[in-house]
């Protein structure tokens, strides 16, 4: 049995094993990624990302995302074209892309659309459901808190231990857009409403 006889949320006690857990979640399929960016960036909002590393299973509820779609937008990594760091980003869709920024902080992105097209979404922040420790409001301080790093970058999130399932119960939200954060150098792309939250959520990382 992976990860003992249960697991601890937001300091309590989880009512379930994570073997089993994993076994009756609805794991996304590919057609899920394979479509529209922003559609697949809404939808994201209050999946489940699930982590299985070193025998503990890691899951957040997806509250915060942002949409990057394709070469033509200029905030995107795959606008200066196809390199050695954004050849992840032009595969097939559902795989992750995870870069290192400042030679510090994780980031992670779902690939999207069709192989070649060069889109992704980014995970901004996520809302701690299980075995998660310290903030996960930010792309940085969510890939900390899940052990993500460039280990899993190209990984198919269609595997065992890393993938992004539909919660049990999926109740009605409110979504909210802003634009992106960090990207002021992308001229009117940086003016664009491609971040996407849950309104109220009080972890997502800035309104």
């Amino acid at each position: 049995m992976i990860g003992g006889a249960g697991a601890t949320v937001n300091g309590g006690s989880f009512p379930f094993r994570p073997l089993c857990y994993r076994r009756r979640v609805q794991k996304l399929p590919r057609s899920f990624y394979d479509r529209d960016t922003i559609v697949v960036a809404r939808e994201l909002l209050g999946k489940l990302l699930v982590h299985v590393s070193r025998g503990v299973t890691r899951i957040g509820r997806i509250v915060e995302t942002e949409a990057y779609l394709g070469p033509h937008d200029l905030a995107s990594h795959s606008s200066k074209g196809r390199t050695q760091r954004t050849e992840i980003m032009f595969g097939p869709p559902g795989h992750a892309y995870v870069y290192l920024i400042y030679g510090v902080h994780h980031c992670m992105n779902v690939v999207t659309e069709r192989a070649g097209h060069g889109s992704a979404v980014l995970l901004r922040a996520i809302e701690p459901v299980a075995n998660i420790n310290g903030r996960t409001s930010g792309p940085g301080l969510l890939c900390r808190a899940m052990k993500i790093d460039l280990r899993l970058n190209g990984h198919d999130l269609l595997g065992e231990d890393f993938f992004v399932a539909r919660p049990d119960h999926e109740p009605v939200v409110r979504i909210k857009k802003r634009p992106r954060v960090g990207v002021d150098y992308a001229g009117a792309w940086a003016r664009r409403h491609l971040r996407f939250y849950l309104a109220g959520n009080p972890f997502v990382s800035r309104l």
